[in-house]
């Protein structure tokens, strides 16, 4: 899979993760965490155990890579995206599982950047789609997410739009 890299302006870069690399591991554990403690995520911070884990277990697991957004040098953003399958299209796809953006550096284009560089590497690997959640009351991600092409997923409006659902397993 190619390595995205992509510049929206002199100083913010978006590079593919190196799960190996320490400076890019701890920017994947840091932004995460920052990312649970935010209303939008949760509220309260990462499990140590989950903390300790994350790297490794994206590592680990076929199809996972994470983007790193910084400005600088200094992180700031961060998408953790899975390949998936289409068995409709029989053609991959990319989920993005997390979308973070740190408070201080919303509203500059950094979204729109990780985007981009998210759609690249799913052309790289010739997905038909990418694929995401987003809570129904995040409205400024919404918002950014509509702007950027993205919507419900539909088959047949008369049947509706398709819904997210989970079950926790213990």
């Amino acid at each position: 899979m190619a390595t995205a890299a992509t510049t929206l302006a002199a100083s913010l870069t978006v590079t593919r993760a190196d799960y190996g690399h320490a400076a890019d591991a701890a920017a994947v554990v840091t932004l995460l965490d920052a990312y649970a403690r935010d209303p939008m995520g949760g509220g309260a911070p990462l499990a140590d155990d989950a903390k300790a884990r994350l790297v490794d277990g994206l590592a680990g697991h076929p199809g996972a890579f994470s983007l790193i957004a910084r400005i600088d040098g200094q992180p700031v953003g961060l998408s953790n995206c899975f390949t998936g399958y289409s068995t409709f299209a029989a053609r991959p796809l990319v989920n993005i599982h997390d979308m973070v953006v740190l408070p201080g550096h919303r509203g500059h284009g950094i979204a729109r950047a990780m985007f981009a560089a998210i759609e690249d590497e799913a052309r790289a690997i010739g997905a038909c789609k990418v694929t995401l959640e987003v809570l129904s009351g995040n409205e400024r991600a919404k918002a950014v997410y509509a702007a950027l092409g993205y919507g419900d997923y539909t088959l047949d409006p008369q049947a509706g739009h398709a819904l997210f659902w989970q079950k926790r397993l213990t």
